[in-house]
């Protein structure tokens, strides 16, 4: 459990960003944000980012780290720590404006949108700082044991909140992202640069739905170590392998669709090639099942590597 700590803070991380951007594309809107959104929103902050992740670090993961010699001074600990302050002079004044707006006063919305930038810029700052060095750091110098603690510690700051602190505040957050229309990180980009990025992938990629339907596969027009063409697409996945192995897709379908499995995988000497082949449970952020994924990749060429390389090669 030494880093599990860490994956939970991140995931505060990633909610918190999620939320910041269905606040803003609800500033954004022409007729202007709905009330009750920014007042789930505000709930959202003070009573779980501040009231709770904050105090989750500053109760338990900064003083064991300054514990393990990492100065609380002149080191990424106090800029952590002041940019915690700092949210702590900016979240009133946002406050402040979320109510005044929701009371009708629509004429501090300019203000709103300026005091809203200010804290979720700070804290996305913040969030990369503490992904990216702190973090790491703290993995360094703690041990194993200490990752437990910092572990227990976050689970008592829940507690005391309330009972199933994170999952409720997880639920308001995912009903904000929802209300916001936020939708996957995928869809910053047009369809065909998406493509052209599963397409430049290292690996195979076949999406089957929840029915056990052929939806996608990747590299269409190239080299593949088990062609498809565009007839598998509506297909169901039975018959897309040969008949001696279909009971075994039958099984990991049905293991996925139980929850009894999330992944399952093979591989496969094929001349020169080495098949890694894995295919994955898909889920929604309710924990619904959409379909399976599976990647084939020829992994010789990994299984080759030896020694390091440390700079750049001419291709």
């Amino acid at each position: 459990m030494s880093h599990v700590w860490a994956e939970q803070l991140m995931n505060d991380h990633q909610t918190t960003e999620k939320v910041f951007e269905a606040v803003q594309l609800a500033l954004e809107a022409p007729a202007g944000p709905p009330p009750g959104l920014l007042q789930d929103a505000l709930l959202y902050f003070e009573g779980y980012v501040d009231s709770c992740h904050n105090i989750k670090e500053e109760h338990h993961l900064f003083p064991l780290v300054e514990q393990r010699g990492v100065p609380r001074q002149g080191g990424p600990l106090a800029v952590m720590l002041g940019e915690h302050d700092e949210s702590r002079v900016v979240l009133p004044k946002l406050s402040a404006l979320i109510h005044r707006y929701a009371r009708g006063d629509r004429e501090v919305l300019g203000d709103l949108r300026a005091a809203f930038f200010q804290y979720s810029t700070l804290l996305k700052d913040h969030f990369w700082k503490e992904n990216d060095i702190l973090y790491p750091l703290a993995r360094r110098v703690m041990t194993e044991a200490d990752g437990d603690v910092v572990m227990a510690g976050i689970l008592a700051t829940e507690a005391s909140v309330g009972p199933d602190t994170r999952a409720k505040f997880y639920a308001l957050a995912e009903r904000i992202i929802h209300a916001g229309g936020v939708e996957d990180l995928s869809f910053g980009v047009e369809r065909d640069v998406m493509a052209a990025i599963l397409n430049t992938l290292p690996l195979e990629l076949s999406f089957v739905d929840k029915d056990d339907r052929v939806r996608y596969f990747s590299h269409e027009n190239g080299d593949k170590i088990f062609p498809r063409t565009r007839g598998a697409i509506g297909m169901a996945v039975q018959n897309c392998h040969p008949e001696k192995s279909v009971h075994i897709v039958n099984q990991i379908l049905e293991d996925f669709k139980a929850g009894r499995r999330v992944v399952a995988e093979f591989w496969i000497e094929m001349g020169p090639r080495f098949a890694h082949i894995r295919y994955f449970a898909v889920k929604n952020p309710a924990g619904e099942y959409l379909g399976a994924l599976e990647t084939v990749q020829d992994v010789a060429p990994i299984r080759a590597l030896t020694g390091q390389r440390r700079i750049l090669s001419e291709a």
